[in-house]
């Protein structure tokens, strides 16, 4: 299960301030300026808060933004900043006032190492369904955002509908730009999938399309079709168009679905949802638009179904039977694996390592109090001396909060039976 925390980077980054004693969290008692901050809890003699970092904690356009005081005026509670923030500080704004020996922003990097020091103990749960076999194929890249894998299932069986084998021309209507042939020996279902070599005068909505016999797909969620082109394309560049007359691919078709993204010469199996199944009730046209002008290429279509996504029956397949291999960052299959999954979806089961906190709203995948106690030891470390210039141990202080991280990461859920893809 994710580790679900409620607190922010701001409040995790104002827990280790407190436990350093080095921060004040305070708001603004009027307004102030883009250089000033005017708060009547401040207590201290002019120029004594001189030096001491400011970031502010509103969604006013100054949230997360760091500066320093340049100058204090007692009489007034005023604390001059520089460099100016972006918007004018204004009565209630929130805002942290730090020692100046700790940097916010040091403690912000503080809190991401000790996200990164846990990340081998706690990973934030991930299901791919970016892989299918293809009866041949033994070696698949580890799709990105898994770091680690647990399990490996292939779907066993599921409720589907082909529309289009690419067995066959598309003929309902053709462009000049566009020649079609059926190839027999670069496919992935069938005997043959459809090769449209696309000429460099074809322009950005230019299209195929092909009338099948009518279907109604009202009860699908998702269409499946496999994909390659020899130049890589971003998700739109091609679209599929789905309707109950004839294609126009004019915007008002039943369905006009953008293809993910595509790397060059390589087979991608594609899962597109639908945009409105409660409509797809005779479907009777099927296109393949070329919305980008990507310049001279070939494309390959093959195999376009849609299928009950809830209808899926997975089957784990046994771990003797696949292993990672660390330097090529890929998944292998034995050779009996074949005889197990032929052509199959697959789904991947495992997690990536927990994210780094970027900005001061986000949340941690990690508990929070180890990011708290890890990130005060990283602190009272980075800024502890010898006996004369360390009178308040620090160096104890840190030993102290490094004991009690490690308590805290030894509390982590126990991880079994995991793969490291790296």
């Amino acid at each position: 299960m994710p580790v679900i925390q409620g607190r922010t980077r701001a409040q995790i980054r104002q827990s280790i301030g407190y436990n350093l004693g080095a921060v004040y969290v305070s708001s603004a008692s009027g307004n102030g300026t883009t250089s000033t901050i005017v708060d009547s809890s401040l207590i201290g003699a002019d120029d004594n808060h001189n030096g001491k970092w400011v970031v502010f904690n509103d969604a006013n356009g100054t949230s997360g933004q760091v500066t320093r005081v340049s100058n204090y005026i007692s009489s007034s509670t005023t604390l001059e900043l520089s460099p100016a923030i972006a918007a004018s500080s204004a009565t209630d704004d929130t805002y942290e006032l730090w020692d100046d020996e700790y940097n916010p922003t040091g403690i912000n990097d503080f809190i991401n190492q000790a996200t990164m020091d846990a990340s081998d103990r706690i990973f934030d749960p991930v299901e791919s369904l970016a892989l299918h076999t293809d009866g041949h194929q033994l070696r698949f890249d580890v799709p990105s955002g898994l770091s680690m894998l647990q399990n490996i299932y292939y779907r066993s069986s599921v409720d589907f509908k082909r529309l289009h084998a690419c067995a066959s021309t598309f003929d309902e209507a053709t462009d000049s730009d566009f020649t079609q042939a059926l190839d027999t020996k670069d496919r992935r279902q069938g005997t043959q999938s459809l090769k449209l070599t696309i000429a460099a005068g074809a322009s950005a909505g230019d299209f195929i399309a092909d009338s099948i016999t009518s279907a109604d797909i009202s009860g699908y969620d998702y269409v499946e079709m496999w994909v390659k082109s020899t130049v890589a394309t971003s998700a739109g560049n091609l679209k599929l168009h789905l309707d109950n007359g004839t294609v126009t691919a004019d915007g008002n078709d039943l369905e006009s679905l953008d293809i993910p993204a595509v790397s060059a010469d390589t087979w991608t199996f594609v899962r597109i949802s639908l945009s409105n199944p409660e409509s797809d009730t005779a479907i009777a046209s099927i296109g393949f638009e070329y919305d980008s002008d990507l310049g001279a290429c070939t494309v390959w279509l093959d195999d376009i179904s849609v299928v009950r996504n809830g209808s899926a029956e997975w089957v784990k397949i046994p771990r003797n039977l696949w292993h990672i291999d660390h330097g090529e960052s890929d998944i292998v299959f034995d050779n009996y694996f074949h005889g197990t999954a032929p052509y199959h979806l697959l789904k991947l089961v495992g997690g990536d390592k927990p994210a780094l906190l970027t900005s001061d709203t986000a949340t941690p995948e990690i508990p929070d109090q180890y990011l708290i106690a890890q990130g005060t030891a990283l602190a009272f470390a980075a800024s502890s001396g010898g006996p004369s210039t360390d009178p308040d141990q620090r160096r104890n202080q840190a030993g102290f909060w490094f004991g009690r991280a490690s308590s805290d990461k030894r509390a982590f859920p126990l991880l079994t039976n995991i793969r490291l893809v790296q």
